[in-house]
């Protein structure tokens, strides 16, 4: 959704469907009904505040941010959604972290599925969690039960306990995304652990030559998505896959 006029006392908002709400709209069923929607500050400056104040910062804002017109893509859209959080003594948010990784620039790397022209089977386990600083535990509001994780279709899949899953959603780009569960334990301060498994697929020779990196074609990069539904938190796993 975009706000288009703002220069009134009204408010004109521009509404776009998700993939997901013209596939039932098409269906001209009567199944398609709106249940929910979402906003997010995208377009806001917060340095804004730190230069003008709290009081002068706001209206400058509301009065002369940039505000951009709704995205029919929805991988472009909401890259920070609100929250209605009910604590009023909420300071501070979680956030991810990958269990054994990086935190700075976490990434994995494996090798392609294809390998002598049968498939084999390559997998890496990946763990994140909800980790937060200065305070006990992650408010229970907060709390991700469950996560959607986004990647390349072309390259890897999703899997769990060995057995690769099926996206619930793929969209035009070949990204497809999962919706999975937490782990059932949380982590020291109540946080969610999220397991999983990533799984290369039968990438060919021709691949590699396409979408390979710039300085080596022996190497493709591509990247996993992981969004926690409660926490509205995003990050990103780097996936290196070699050729060899």
């Amino acid at each position: 959704m975009g706000f288009l006029d703002h220069s009134t006392n009204n408010i004109i908002v521009d509404a776009v469907l998700t993939d997901t709400g013209r596939r039932f709209l098409a269906r001209n069923d009567g199944s398609f009904s709106i249940v929910k929607f979402a906003m997010a500050d995208d377009e806001v400056d917060y340095s804004i505040i730190k230069q003008f104040g709290r009081t002068v910062g706001k209206e400058k804002i509301s009065k002369n941010a940039l505000v951009l017109e709704a995205q029919t893509n929805g991988g472009l859209a909401l890259k920070y959604r609100l929250l209605s959080i009910s604590n009023p003594n909420l300071v501070r948010l979680p956030s991810f972290a990958f269990k054994g990784l990086s935190t700075t620039s976490p990434s994995v790397s494996m090798t392609r599925g294809q390998i002598t022209g049968r498939t084999t089977s390559n997998v890496e386990e990946v763990i994140i969690e909800q980790s937060i600083t200065d305070v006990n535990s992650v408010d229970i509001e907060l709390v991700d039960n469950a996560f959607l994780v986004s990647m390349r279709n072309d390259f890897i899949r999703l899997a769990k306990g060995g057995t690769a899953l099926t996206p619930q959603d793929l969209n035009s780009d070949r990204m497809a995304t999962y919706f999975t569960s937490r782990d059932a334990a949380l982590t020291a301060k109540g946080g969610a652990r999220l397991t999983i498994q990533l799984q290369t697929k039968s990438i060919t020779d021709s691949q590699f030559t396409t979408f390979g990196n710039y300085n080596s074609k022996a190497t493709i990069t591509t990247f996993v998505e992981f969004t926690g539904l409660s926490s509205g938190q995003r990050t990103t796993l780097q996936i290196d896959i070699s050729k060899t």
